[in-house]
């Protein structure tokens, strides 16, 4: 009877069981019957061109290379070198080992003709402390070196005194400890009273440069912030001008000190006369934390997403990426950021070399740091500093994330994950589109869908977002936006001569921003020559009307034939159409060309008077011309910030000699940049909308028509196939599998049209 009783619950409990799971799969059928699967990670449509391995003599070195480059340094036993981090301004330093670029003859001989693989070098930079001089050698062959050659004197035509190179964090070592011993340490009583500074609070220090005013010179002026969220726009009025110009720091001294708009000749001044009561004081009070970018509002909301409804369209192998009719090399150097090689559109080679070049910005100001203050970013490094890209965020989430690897002030290679990404965005707005409303009612448009190579660099305050962007329509642009922290200082009288208060006793200080580009474009070829055309108006005699004249305009085309015509000075009036042009001609006769349009300049220059003008002067031109040569390699260097009146490369040489630029292989250097005045809305951070600049290279008569007439993005609606999809994939996008939820497609935009046959 037990046991009847025991089989009976059983099988209810059996019963119910079943039950609840066939009522479960219902709700979690009905829950889910209505959402897509995920779309495919393999693309739906094959590729146009296929990976070229011949692109990896492009590539960023290896971790592995950067490691057998520097094992073979050491071994060299008569350099003396050390790759201790924190290695002494006295001893010989290993600093940077860098990709070094083979001959751009050599290159094409590979590419184009089937000649041997150019050599795989690199460089090592090597700061000889104990001697006083730099040194840049040629290390090769890899992946197994065997030699290294001294180019200093082949590459720079000089000798680079120690005092021109970076400083490195074994030099910053020292310089806090010398700080702290010297300055902190001897005013312990003001460090408290100004700016709460004790065994467990400090001060932060941000840099000023050029370190001097002549040619030798290492005397920076050092500025003080308050260690917070931002601490660029926390100055707290105190400065000091350390002189470390010798490599031995038992011989640096405390040249002078400002402390709240006053000047001190030594620590020892300022210590009397504060206690004594004799100056005017600085009371600590607490700062508020304005400079903190988190969220303000905990209602946080994700925006709008990409996704790839048949697949990504572009691959990448290696350096090298394929999209739509696009293929190009890729690469970030250490010193000058993003570049592409070897850039191609329909198989045919548009551009050899796209580079940033140098980042620069110079400073207004009463204080006495910012005041002298010009920023190069490549003698810090723009490449360097190249951080992990925020999915999501710095990139679209779905975006192709590329590791890359550096050598540059370490002890080793270092591994910067998601330092590039590469993604295909579309940009809200068509590339071409026409409703034809009259006679012919049609609608034909195209989604203006491109690639963008993108990486960003934090140098200091600044953040810098730089893209290559490849369109359809054969066109490449390089652009720069800004963001990040401003520059700041301590509001003295006059101060606002210099910007605008942005905080509590807190100045934005006014700057200009100049970037330059590297363009190496090969228009059909490396035979080229560069041409302008504007419009004039001309009073002309109207054929019809004898006796007549009109003021119409016409076009104007000139050709520059020498590097010293083709050099655009800034604050010249620069015709609006720049060209590298080729002899060979397009189907209608005219020469196919490229065309340079750069937005943005930058605005003032500072004067060619001014001795530290030479190490910029690249900045003097909106565009220069100049024939391509191998030791015209960049147009600053990892030198000219720290010997700023001596420069390594002086830009302006390249000019110096006019050489012909007349069925040449020639180079375009582009410069474009913003003024920028910082107001209330830069706090906390600069936003990127206005902030930036570059160049579009414009396919101008390259083509017989415009090349995205055969994208398979077109779109073309008549009245008789309003919703079908053979010409309109768009139509059908609410159909795809793995589509989020969508409207239908739909299209009303005939109705009510003007017809002229409903008058008749």
């Amino acid at each position: 009877m037990v046991e009847q009783r025991m089989n009976s619950v059983i099988k209810w409990a059996l019963i119910l069981f079943v039950l609840v799971s066939i009522i479960l799969n219902i709700v979690l059928i009905s829950m889910y019957s209505g959402r897509a699967p995920k779309c495919s990670a393999h693309r739906a449509h094959p590729l146009r061109g296929k990976h070229d391995e011949r692109s990896l003599v492009f590539a960023d070195l290896t971790w592995e290379e950067y490691s057998q480059v520097q094992q073979y340094m050491l071994k060299q036993k008569d350099l003396d070198i050390s790759t201790n981090q924190i290695t002494k301004p006295s001893e010989n330093f290993l600093f940077l080992i860098d990709l070094s670029l083979p001959k751009k003859a050599d290159a094409l001989a590979y590419l184009d003709d089937g000649k041997g693989k150019p050599t795989r070098e690199a460089t090592a930079v090597v700061f000889y402390g104990k001697s006083g001089y730099v040194k840049e050698y040629v290390v090769g062959p890899l992946p197994n070196p065997k030699y290294h050659r001294d180019v200093t004197k082949e590459r720079y035509n000089t000798d680079i005194p120690i005092n021109s190179r970076p400083v490195t964090i074994g030099e910053y070592a020292v310089l806090f400890e010398f700080l702290e011993a010297e300055f902190f340490s001897k005013l312990q009583k003001l460090m408290k009273e100004s700016f709460d500074v004790d065994d467990t609070n400090h001060l932060n220090a941000f840099e000023q440069m050029p370190r001097g005013v002549r040619s030798g010179d290492r005397s920076t002026w050092i500025s003080f912030m308050r260690d917070m969220s931002g601490m660029y726009i926390h100055p707290v009025g105190l400065e000091v001008l350390v002189n470390h110009e010798s490599v031995n720091s038992s011989q640096w001294t405390i040249q002078r000190v400002l402390y709240n708009g006053q000047y001190f000749d030594s620590v020892q001044a300022l210590k009397e006369k504060y206690d004594r009561g004799s100056v005017k004081k600085i009371l600590y009070t607490k700062s508020r934390d304005y400079g903190s970018l988190k969220p303000k509002t905990k209602l946080l909301q994700v925006g709008p997403q990409l996704f790839h409804p048949e697949g990504k369209r572009y691959s990448i192998s290696d350096n090298h990426v394929l999209y739509m009719d696009w293929s190009f090399a890729f690469g970030l150097s250490s010193l000058t950021g993003m570049r592409v090689f070897d850039v191609r559109f329909k198989d045919e080679r548009i551009l050899y070399e796209l580079s940033v070049q140098e980042a620069m910005s110079v400073y207004g100001s009463v204080t006495p740091g910012m005041g002298l203050t010009k920023f190069f970013d490549t003698s810090i490094g723009i490449g360097r500093f190249a951080h992990q890209l925020v999915r999501g965020v710095d990139c679209p989430y779905e975006a192709a994330y590329i590791t890359t690897y550096r050598y540059i002030d370490a002890p080793n290679p270092i591994k910067f994950e998601d330092s590039i990404c590469i993604f295909e965005h579309n940009l809200g707005q068509p590339l071409r589109r026409h409703f034809s409303d009259f006679f012919h009612n049609s609608y034909g448009g195209m989604v203006n869908s491109a690639l963008v190579m993108r990486t960003i660099t934090a140098i200091g305050n600044y953040d810098y977002m730089w893209d290559f962007i490849f369109y359809q329509s054969g066109s490449v642009e390089a652009k720069v936006h800004a963001t990040g922290y401003i520059s700041s200082s301590y509001m003295m009288e006059g101060s606002l001569n210099y910007g605008h208060q942005v905080a509590e006793k807190v100045l934005g200080n006014l700057h200009t921003h100049f970037i330059n580009f590297k363009v190496d474009l090969d228009v059909a070829g490396v035979k080229n020559v560069f041409q302008t055309k504007d419009m004039k108006f001309v009073n002309t005699s109207v054929p019809w009307q004898p006796g007549h004249h009109a003021m119409i305009p016409q076009l104007v085309e000139k050709q520059l034939n020498t590097e010293q015509e083709a050099a655009l000075r800034y604050n010249t009036k620069t015709p609006r159409y720049l060209h590298v042009a080729s002899p060979k001609v397009n189907r209608w006769g005219h020469p196919r060309s490229y065309r340079l349009q750069v937005f943005t300049f930058a605005g003032d220059h500072l004067p060619e008077s001014e001795p530290e003008e030479r190490s910029m002067s690249w900045a003097r031109y909106k565009v220069a011309i100049t024939k391509q040569k191998d030791l015209e390699q960049t147009s600053s260097s990892l030198y000219n910030q720290n010997n700023i009146w001596s420069p390594t490369v002086d830009f302006s040489k390249y000019i110096d000699d006019n050489e012909s630029i007349v069925d040449q292989d020639l180079v375009a250097w582009v410069t474009a940049g913003f003024l920028h005045i910082p107001h209330a809305e830069d706090i906390p951070n600069t936003v990127t909308v206005g902030n930036g600049g570059g160049v579009l290279l414009r396919p101008h008569n390259y083509f017989d028509e415009d090349p995205s007439i055969h994208s398979a993005d077109g779109v073309y609606i008549n009245p008789s196939s309003t919703d079908s999809c053979e010409n309109n994939r768009v139509a059908c996008l609410a159909q795809e599998t793995c589509s989020p939820v969508l409207e239908p497609f739909s299209y009303h935009g005939f109705d009510g049209v003007m017809k002229f046959q409903d008058w008749q």
